[in-house]
């Protein structure tokens, strides 16, 4: 069964940085997409970053580019996801997921089938 498991939300100021992470289990990974995404109260879930099997191949929402870093370590089925010079408007739960399809790269929810639970982001100003 697979699992996704996120950590190192928390509270942090505006201008401050969080390191999330991301450990799946329960399959393997290789060649699959891996993506992170955040929903606000009220709002729909929203991508983030998604990174590719591939080194270098990552893609992020223009509203976090330049601030925000997507990684993954395939040898121990981990992504994370640096965040830097934080806003008010970064506050959310932050999902990670895996892509539907092998070798492919999704930049919606629809392309990802197994999620986290979410670790909650707030970020006060």
């Amino acid at each position: 069964q697979v699992q996704l498991v996120e950590s190192g939300g928390g509270l942090v100021q505006a201008g401050g940085s969080l390191r999330l992470s991301c450990a799946a289990s329960g399959r393997t990974f290789t060649g699959y997409t891996m993506g992170w995404f955040r929903q606000a109260p009220g709002k729909d879930r929203q991508f983030v970053a998604a990174i590719g099997w591939s080194i270098g191949r990552t893609y992020y929402a223009d509203s976090v580019k330049g601030r925000f870093t997507i990684s993954r370590d395939n040898a121990k089925n981990t992504m994370y996801l640096q965040m830097n010079a934080l806003k008010p408007e970064d506050t959310a739960v932050y999902y990670c997921a895996t892509d539907r399809d092998w070798g492919t790269i999704s930049l919606s929810t629809d392309g990802y089938d197994y999620w986290g639970q979410g670790t909650q982001v707030t970020v006060s100003s």
